[in-house]
């Protein structure tokens, strides 16, 4: 009798930890399709509960990062943004430390930190850019068609080239930026076009390709942002923060148009 109940309770232990396992791919799976279905708080919930089934489970530490920052993105409480943020950093931090070779997971830091890198000083923030920049390269190295990382670096070189030429300067020379002289509005439209035509359904890429044109002015750009903010306009809603987008968009076509 009592082999056999340690053979029961051997195999109720082995049961458990997978059943474990499953739960924690399961709260992924839901979690995904509450954010295929624009439930980000939900996704989010999901995605928790996963870690939390399963401490080792890194996908959901990157999607939970990622599902932080579309929440902060719109969020009016300046205070709750920022934890939103510093938490969504905290999980993708962690899914590098899990999976180092995941570009999603280098992607999920430079996304959270660039976010973070707004609520800081300015020597600070030279410090998070530097760091954005790194995250997102090493995220290219590992897969160079991966759309978010392109998107990451065209901002990054027009957040640098939108600088004053003394900021630039003084960041550069004086708080450690030295970086920042690699910035240039070429790259960011180069980055901004691949991610575009890596991933054209996705409308953001879209949006900050146009700003891109718009702020770079060269001849022929304001055109080219007009078509770009129309793109955001016309496409589809896949993300949860679209219909802000598609606002900020027709908001900003509407300012060039009256520039005729």
């Amino acid at each position: 009798m009592r082999i056999r109940y340690l053979a029961v309770t051997v195999a109720a232990s082995c049961f458990a930890a997978v059943a474990s396992a499953q739960t924690a791919a399961e709260h992924i799976a839901a979690g995904d399709r509450e954010a295929a279905a624009l439930n980000a708080t939900a996704a989010l919930a999901d995605y928790k509960a996963a870690i939390a089934a399963d401490s080792s489970a890194e996908e959901a530490y990157w999607k939970a990062s990622r599902t932080l920052v579309d929440l902060g993105e719109y969020e009016p409480d300046k205070d709750k943004q920022k934890e939103l943020y510093a938490e969504a950093k905290e999980d993708a931090t962690k899914a590098v430390a899990l999976k180092p070779t995941d570009p999603e997971a280098h992607f999920s830091v430079a996304r959270a930190v660039g976010r973070v890198a707004l609520s800081v000083g300015k020597k600070e923030r030279v410090r998070f850019a530097k760091e954005v920049r790194t995250e997102a390269l090493e995220c290219l190295r590992l897969d160079s068609l991966h759309a978010g990382a392109n998107h990451v670096m065209g901002r990054w070189n027009a957040e640098i080239m939108r600088l004053s030429g003394f900021s630039r300067f003084m960041a550069k020379n004086f708080l450690g930026g030295d970086v920042f002289g690699t910035a240039s509005w070429a790259e960011a439209v180069r980055y901004m076009e691949r991610a575009v035509q890596l991933d054209p359904n996705r409308i953001t890429h879209h949006l900050d390709l146009a700003e891109v044109y718009r702020d770079r002015n060269k001849p022929g750009d304001i055109e080219k942002a007009k078509v770009q903010f129309q793109a955001v306009i016309d496409g589809p809603i896949t993300d949860f923060n679209d219909a802000h987008y598609k606002k900020e968009a027709q908001d900003e076509l509407d300012k060039l148009e009256k520039k005729k």
